[in-house]
């Protein structure tokens, strides 16, 4: 695998660290967009630290401005939403299932958009990836009209981010830059939206994330690795990747999210998560083939 390869697959694998802490901040009283106003917010902050020998370089035109928003309000604030609404009204595995519906637009997405060709191999891939969450997700469980929307809301906002960040980083913005106003925007939607539906106050998540040490450390963390960290992986694997391969690639989330699961919560693992796993890494293994073979060619 090649770096930019490397970075999509362990961006997957950052995103789904995910629920190893959501679990312990739910718990503490936050809602789903106190967790992401907490999650962004925080990530925003390293991303800035990180700019400060050169803050030129978090540096946004004003004509850009409404599609610096639309990622991470249309993006990442909506797919947060609609993500975490589905799994309220479906089983989890139901929700992730339809979630990663997404290669199948982010390829249609790119297509359109950067002209990327459809090679058999990436269908044969994405399908690989598909059954294979299913398989990791398991099968079955209610299906509800509006939980439905939202699982398909989630896989198209998902998609939404991979094009519009790659869309970003062709005029010349650097991955740190797209990272931290994804972040700045998706946590001002997060604390909007959380105002709205508490009407606590915007301070609301973070005097929970105060409240105690175990907290702060565990929302800290979270900011860190499913925030700061996967942004900045998934932003270096665009700059090398398409947009297709990236969604396949980043394929990843689901088999990190089993195995925290089976091996922190202990929860049970059959002889489907194998097979889902087997075929998720099968499809990782085959697009990474196909990334390969199309850089030779060019």
């Amino acid at each position: 695998m090649n770096r930019y390869a490397v970075a999509a697959v362990l961006s997957g694998a950052f995103f789904g660290l995910t629920g190893l802490f959501t679990r312990t901040l739910t718990g503490a009283g936050l809602s789903t967009m106190g967790i992401l106003s907490i999650r962004c917010s925080v990530a925003a902050l390293c991303f800035f630290c990180t700019a400060l020998g050169d803050i030129r370089q978090l540096k946004m035109h004003k004509k850009d401005f409404w599609l610096f928003a639309a990622v991470g309000i249309l993006g990442q604030g909506m797919f947060s939403f609609c993500y975490y609404n589905a799994i309220n009204m479906m089983s989890i595995s139901t929700a992730c299932i339809l979630m990663y519906l997404s290669p199948v637009f982010v390829t249609i997405l790119a297509r359109v958009v950067f002209r990327d060709a459809i090679s058999r191999r990436t269908v044969f891939a994405i399908v690989l990836c598909i059954v294979g969450c299913a398989c990791v997700s398991g099968f079955g469980g209610t299906v509800t009209l509006l939980g439905f929307v939202c699982g398909l809301g989630s896989a198209i906002a998902f998609a939404l981010i991979n094009i519009l960040t790659r869309a970003l980083l062709g005029r010349g913005y650097t991955g740190k830059a797209v990272s931290f106003w994804i972040c700045v925007f998706a946590a001002v939607f997060g604390i909007v939206m959380d105002l709205l539906l508490f009407r606590e106050g915007y301070s609301r998540p973070f005097a929970v994330l105060f409240s105690g040490w175990k907290i702060f450390l565990v929302g800290i963390a979270m900011a860190v690795t499913t925030g700061f960290l996967a942004y900045r992986f998934f932003s270096l694997a665009l700059h090398g990747c398409k947009s297709g391969t990236v969604s396949i690639l980043a394929s990843s989330e689901p088999v990190v999210e089993t195995l925290v699961s089976v091996f922190v919560f202990r929860e049970p693992f059959g002889v489907l998560g194998v097979v889902g796993i087997v075929l998720v890494l099968a499809g990782i293994v085959l697009q990474n083939t196909t990334s390969k073979s199309e850089s030779a060619a060019q």
